[in-house]
């Protein structure tokens, strides 16, 4: 006697798409679903959407440095940049574009949100980033950001517990304080590696004894040989 396994087959796919379509529910319906891959920094992050991996930098915040080419780890950037990490990384999130969808970069600039939350603004809430690049048209939370930043700064949170830390055109490296993780000694020594992307399309980090160290232009900095292959880099060969 043969089962008739349609009306099953049936059953499974339909309760596989009412899992993905629930997993989205929670999201505003003007943003694009994507997949938090990997976190760069506290401010921009790897998301794969629409079978594409894209960059995405925040709209209107601004966190410390923790991988810039010419800059040492800033204070309170690495707390940024795990902040971020706990929050998205491997999470579904929504993508929600402004005005203009790119920077010069061609990276997306976005709010991005995690259930009903938006992530600009949990940084901002922390104490974690400023309110900066602020350019038309893509200012549509700029007064809802800056009245957050207001109560963080009240209450002497994050980047507002350092005394001239924080800046107009950005942070005071030379500010100091004891809240700060990240020494002046441990910063200049940290994030040394640089990763570049060749002609080929090649992830390659290069360490600073390397033969090509010091020609190389960084498009992103690690602070060990482990972080640079986990995100796709292999080492240069000289």
């Amino acid at each position: 006697m043969k089962l008739n396994l349609l009306p099953y087959l049936f059953m499974l796919l339909l309760l596989a798409a009412c899992s993905v379509s629930s997993s989205h529910n929670d999201l505003p319906e003007n943003t694009i679903p994507a997949t938090v891959d990997r976190i760069v920094d506290g401010d921009t992050l790897k998301v794969t959407m629409k079978d594409r991996e894209e960059t995405i930098r925040l709209l209107l915040v601004d966190t410390p440095e923790t991988k810039h080419p010419s800059k040492p780890v800033q204070p309170f950037g690495p707390e940024a940049s795990q902040f971020a990490k706990e929050q998205l990384e491997g999470q579904e999130v929504g993508i929600e574009i402004d005005v203009s969808e790119r920077d010069k970069y061609g990276r997306l600039l976005a709010y991005v949100w995690i259930g009903d939350q938006m992530f600009n603004e949990m940084l901002l809430e922390e104490g974690l980033a400023r309110v900066a690049y602020i350019y038309q048209p893509n200012v549509k939370y700029v007064d809802q950001f800056q009245k957050i930043q207001r109560k963080s700064q009240e209450e002497g949170k994050g980047i507002w517990s350092m005394e001239d830390y924080v800046q107009e055109e950005g942070f005071n490296e030379e500010a100091e304080t004891p809240n700060s993780s990240i020494s002046k000694k441990d910063s200049n020594e940290k994030c040394q590696i640089k990763g570049n992307i060749n002609s080929k399309g090649e992830k390659i980090y290069h360490v600073p004894e390397g033969s090509y160290y010091k020609i190389t232009k960084a498009e992103e900095m690690f602070c060990s040989t482990t972080e640079a292959e986990a995100a796709g880099f292999r080492p240069s060969s000289r």
